[in-house]
């Protein structure tokens, strides 16, 4: 990959991360090839297409209002990819998974790997330790 693309697909996640957190979802899906898509890989959760991606958005930011990415660090792995290290956090304010909100803030390492298109992403797929998430929450995993 040139320096161009790698610096126009820098830019993208720059405005995609923040896009999350100002809870932009115009902006989000916009930073997709026209097809968004997330694999969150601890639940086995897919969301694909539009509607399903602003969904998974407004029902974490329910659950997570001040959720917000800390200490990102990219690695463009090769030609399609670009591997994304940050530490995720944010306080259980809303209802998460049919369990009342806590109040407690959580703090987790988090990788999430974007597949790229030129320099729009196909895919965000999602690692992270859910099982420390919850119990920083306090409350048991649902499944």
């Amino acid at each position: 990959m040139d320096e161009a693309m790698k610096q126009r697909r820098l830019d993208v996640l720059a405005e995609h991360f923040q896009s999350e957190v100002d809870h932009d979802w115009d902006t989000c899906i916009n930073t997709f090839n026209g097809h968004p898509r997330y694999e969150i890989m601890p639940t086995g959760q897919v969301f694909d297409g539009e509607e399903e991606v602003r969904n998974y958005h407004r029902r974490q930011r329910e659950a997570f209002p001040d959720q917000r990415h800390e200490n990102a660090r990219f690695h463009c792995a090769d030609d399609d990819t670009v591997i994304a290290e940050f530490e995720l956090l944010g306080t259980n304010t809303g209802p998460l998974l049919g369990q009342e909100p806590t109040g407690k803030a959580f703090r987790v390492p988090a990788i999430a790997v974007f597949f790229f298109d030129g320099d729009r992403i196909t895919n965000e797929r999602v690692y992270l330790d859910i099982a420390s998430m919850f119990r920083q929450i306090g409350h048991a995993l649902p499944f």
